[in-house]
């Protein structure tokens, strides 16, 4: 039910609307809970700790995820250039990896 009630306080088409349903499960989550419900209390304890965050969002409309993304890449690419003890080497992996160079050199 909380899970349907955050896409839908998200998707709400009044920025506005949508933060007091946010901000209204944040508080019900963290407060308004019976015994027992320990996975909920603690997603209750974290949205509360990051309201401030949650929050602006539906206040901006902006996400930091494109520049997770970006960073995901990075992490991959230097990941499978490890071990590569010459700069330039490690270079023209990253091109190949990300420039999609294969195709055009045979050697590789």
């Amino acid at each position: 039910m909380f899970y349907q009630d955050m896409i839908q306080a998200y998707g709400h088409p009044k920025k506005s609307e949508g933060k007091k349903l946010m901000d209204r499960i944040i508080n019900t989550l963290r407060k308004g809970l019976p015994a027992g419900l320990e996975e909920l209390a603690q997603l209750g304890r974290t949205l509360w700790r990051r309201r401030e965050d949650i929050l602006a969002y539906l206040d901006i409309g902006a996400s930091n995820g494109p520049v997770e993304a970006i960073n995901g890449r990075l992490e991959h690419l230097r990941g499978i250039a490890l071990g590569f003890r010459n700069l330039n080497h490690y270079i023209l992996r990253s091109l190949i990896h990300s420039g999609q160079l294969q195709t055009r050199i045979n050697a590789l």
